[in-house]
């Protein structure tokens, strides 16, 4: 038995590394594409493709069949291929379809944005599979909402380092009313600098703060494996202290991620609410699905439950650490 579960511990820790290390860890990086209504007959059309990614140059902006581009400029840079268009258009859109030419050919996502003049937003997501979507005549106001919403809850479960994060979170208190603290306060203090940051109030280098979220993964990391049953350590004493520190330099990352992606300029209060909220319930999803397992070998194989704690956590510490001096070296 005990051979047994050492073997699967093995695998999972395996599987856990093959699964998470080659990945960065902020890989949430979709296209953005905005038609805006700025005359009867004028229309702005913004195109951004990451530099990460499959969004080449294969993949282009469907012009809807009423419009013509009268202007054209393309920007190159590290981050990526951003073009502005001016169009001209000689009937309404209502009805007609927009999207990316190309983009079935691709496993990548990107963000819509259509906002006519005197009328409610249109956004949207579009797919490899679903490539185009219909100008809505009267465009649903909720659409902002739950587009950046979905969004939220994405990248806190594909942004593995807050994953991880979250996750050694869990694994160091163990007990519901700790972890309730512990991630009140991390989710008030990433709250905060994700709004100051995306609004522009404050910001700090991307490189230094993806250092500083891996260092903060392994710091948990350690306090895992050494906890002392006898003795309570700072970070158990006062988990919300600690959560709220490191939940700062987290915030700076879920900005780094949403201004890459793009806000919608005139809905960027609805925007920032629903992806902050989003990362919220995937947060929960994290701390329900980790706290079940515990639960599980509490019950199941108590005298097992400390050694798969530890081999997790061992797993955690060295993605992290591989993490922290790739982002150094580079």
């Amino acid at each position: 038995m005990t051979r047994c579960l050492l073997q699967t511990v093995v695998l999972v820790v395996l599987a856990l590394w093959n699964s998470v290390y080659p990945v960065s860890a902020d890989e949430l990086k979709p296209g953005y594409l905005e038609l805006v209504q700025e005359t009867a007959e004028k229309w702005r059309l913004i195109w951004k493709a990451p530099a990460k990614g499959d969004l080449t140059d294969a993949v282009r902006p469907n012009i809807p069949n009423a419009c013509h581009v009268a202007e054209s400029h393309t920007t190159l840079s590290g981050v990526g291929t951003l073009v502005t268009e001016t169009l001209k258009c000689s009937a309404p859109l209502g009805g007609l379809a927009f999207g990316l030419l190309g983009l079935e050919n691709t496993v990548s996502d990107v963000l819509v944005r259509i906002a006519p003049l005197d009328a409610p937003v249109q956004a949207s997501r579009l797919t490899p599979r679903m490539p185009m979507v219909q100008i809505q005549s009267k465009p649903d106001r909720l659409d902002v909402i739950r587009t950046y919403g979905l969004l939220g809850v994405e990248h806190i479960l594909t942004g593995y380092d807050h994953l991880l994060f979250v996750l050694t979170l869990v694994l160091l208190l163990e007990r519901g009313w700790r972890i309730a603290a512990a991630v009140t306060a991390f989710t008030l203090a990433h709250s905060i600098t994700l709004i100051a940051t995306t609004l522009g109030i404050i910001s700090l280098p991307r490189p230094a703060i993806e250092s500083c979220i891996a260092l903060s993964i392994i710091f948990l990391a350690v306090e895992v494996v050494k906890t002392d049953r006898r003795q309570n350590r700072l970070s158990e004493r006062y988990p919300w202290g600690i959560a709220f520190i490191f939940g700062l330099l987290h915030g700076f990352g879920f900005a780094g991620a949403l201004v890459e992606i793009g806000l919608p300029q005139r809905e960027v209060p609805a925007a920032l609410l629903s992806f902050n909220l989003g990362v919220e319930a995937g947060q929960m999803i994290i701390v329900g699905a980790a706290l079940f397992v515990l639960v599980l070998l509490r019950e199941l194989l108590p005298d097992f439950k400390t050694l798969a704690v530890k081999s997790i956590t061992y797993a955690i510490g060295a993605i992290a650490s591989a993490w922290l001096f790739e982002r150094l070296l580079s």
